[in-house]
């Protein structure tokens, strides 16, 4: 099917294109499932496939996530021709190529080699948070902006960066690991003095006190809730309450939007985005871009342009189609 003028075309023309229109292959790699996503030029899907994560044995996650590789590969009519790319969480080391993650097994495995030996050739891998980012630069929430910060809010807190339309240069292959710097001092005094709410420091998975995660991700929207209303209530409750006028419920929110204006400030001060888009479940709560961006402009510094902050356009599939960008982009260097 020829480009229609409102979907740009993302695979040049000189790039490989099957019958089927297929153009990339990309697949989102995480704790529960591997999923394949086939695109064509306009990065719309053709066709998908999930198979569940092996989440123990390392000799079984590189078997299934070849066979997702092949099976993108065939189906496209391709072979080995078809760009793919893997987005995965944790950090692939790019000089040693030895993983670590919490949620899949690659920890001190060397994930990029034992692919290629099981494929006869490299796939090119990203950080999920990159790939997030990535794929909301290009005809999503972030089109038109320079440097995109994918900001998903979930199970925990992570970032990607993409800048000028690529992922951004990461030394250790990482994420934004914003979720992992410690909240401010005077924001808790600020809580303190304003609401006289007195947040103690938890323990974080990362081995940290005191981290944004720990307040700012789901669970611990609800641990917040738990310590101002006495019940912990699921994020979801927690925004349809405060919707229906619960003062109690709305002061939590507050309480969380306070800690993210910080967390949104320390982003623009390192990395100074023309775009922050939002993932993950707690983008869903209503009007939580609006929230957000009052937040930061409550901190904002000195006379700084706030970036704009929005809804990811692409929702489940921005992994592995971020991923595919990523092979595309790739593909065009060699």
């Amino acid at each position: 099917m020829p480009a229609q003028p409102d979907q740009p075309r993302f695979a040049p023309a000189d790039m490989p294109r099957a019958s089927n229109g297929a153009t990339s292959g990309g697949i989102d790699l995480g704790g529960t499932k591997i999923e394949a996503r086939l695109f064509d030029a306009q990065m719309q899907t053709l066709d998908t496939r999930r198979l569940p994560t092996p989440a123990e044995d390392f000799t079984a996650f590189v078997k299934a996530s070849a066979a997702q590789v092949r099976w993108l590969e065939e189906t496209s009519g391709l072979g080995a021709a078809l760009p793919v790319g893997i987005g995965l969480p944790g950090l692939i080391d790019p000089e040693s190529g030895l993983g670590f993650a919490a949620n899949i097994p690659i920890t001190g495995h060397n994930l990029p080699a034992a692919l290629a030996e099981a494929l006869g050739r490299p796939v090119p891998l990203l950080n999920d948070c990159q790939a997030f980012a990535l794929s909301e630069a290009h005809g999503g929430a972030g089109t038109g902006a320079r440097r995109v910060i994918g900001l998903i809010m979930g199970t925990g807190i992570g970032a990607g960066l993409a800048q000028d339309g690529r992922a951004g240069y990461r030394a250790n292959g990482s994420a934004v690991e914003i979720g992992h710097i410690g909240l401010p001092a005077h924001a808790l005094q600020e809580l303190r003095d304003r609401l006289g709410v007195d947040l103690a420091l938890r323990d974080c998975g990362c081995g940290r006190r005191g981290c944004f995660e720990t307040c700012l991700s789901g669970p611990g929207l609800s641990w917040l809730a738990r310590q101002y209303l006495g019940a912990e209530l699921e994020p979801a409750d927690l925004a349809q309450r405060a919707g229906d006028g619960e003062r109690a419920a709305e002061v939590v929110l507050q309480i969380w939007a306070h800690l993210a204006g910080e967390l949104l400030l320390t982003l623009q001060l390192a990395h100074d985005p023309d775009c922050i888009v939002l993932g993950g479940g707690l983008s869903q709560i209503p009007g939580v871009e609006l929230r957000l961006a009052a937040a930061l402009e409550r901190v904002r510094l000195g006379s700084m342009r706030a970036p704009k902050i929005a809804i990811a356009q692409h929702g489940d599939s921005s992994g592995a189609r971020g991923a595919a960008l990523h092979a595309l982009a790739q593909a065009r260097d060699v």
